[in-house]
């Protein structure tokens, strides 16, 4: 196969998916031991640029993050699992998700902490943007989350035109 079709052709989810794994030190928490909620923001950022870059083959930029909540708090001590994969490629973006859970290993609990989706940009080493290979859903689920991408990136265009016509 020749360099042009290798990068276009397109990739299954499955090879985009990326798992992280941290443990929450003390200079990871705030004065009551729990996780800041800027710091899970980094990791998440990071964990999902694994999986753009996995991807796409290429630099990738954080173009925007969508709405979080934090579901449960996560204490010093405690190990934090980020679970990212593409959910849908656009031309030069792509839609990642990532997934978040504590898990206190003491006493064998793991919880949701957060989900959030995340747009990242391909670029070059110049910086220019750079399309990216389609990604093809398998599964029942990543159908569904392929599907759903395009409905928030709706909203994501909506809420900025929405913002550029005040400033007018």
């Amino acid at each position: 196969m020749n360099d042009k079709a290798e990068l276009t052709r397109p990739r299954p989810v499955r090879e985009s998916i990326s798992e992280m794994a941290e443990l929450v030190l003390p200079n990871d928490a705030n004065p009551l031991n729990a996780l800041l909620g800027g710091r899970l923001m980094h990791w998440i950022d990071l964990a999902g640029a694994m999986a753009a870059h996995r991807h796409s083959r290429a630099y990738v930029v954080t173009a925007s993050i969508d709405h979080m909540d934090f579901l449960v708090p996560v204490r010093v001590g405690d190990f934090v699992i980020l679970r990212s994969s593409v959910n849908r490629v656009f031309h030069t973006s792509m839609e990642v998700g990532v997934k978040v859970w504590v898990e206190n290993y003491r006493a064998e609990q793991s919880h949701h902490v957060s989900s959030a989706y995340l747009t990242f940009v391909a670029v070059d080493a110049a910086g220019n943007k750079m399309a990216v290979r389609p990604v093809v859903p398998e599964t029942e689920e990543e159908k569904r989350r392929y599907a759903d991408a395009e409905r928030r990136r709706e909203i994501r265009r909506a809420e900025s035109a929405r913002r550029n016509e005040v400033r007018s």
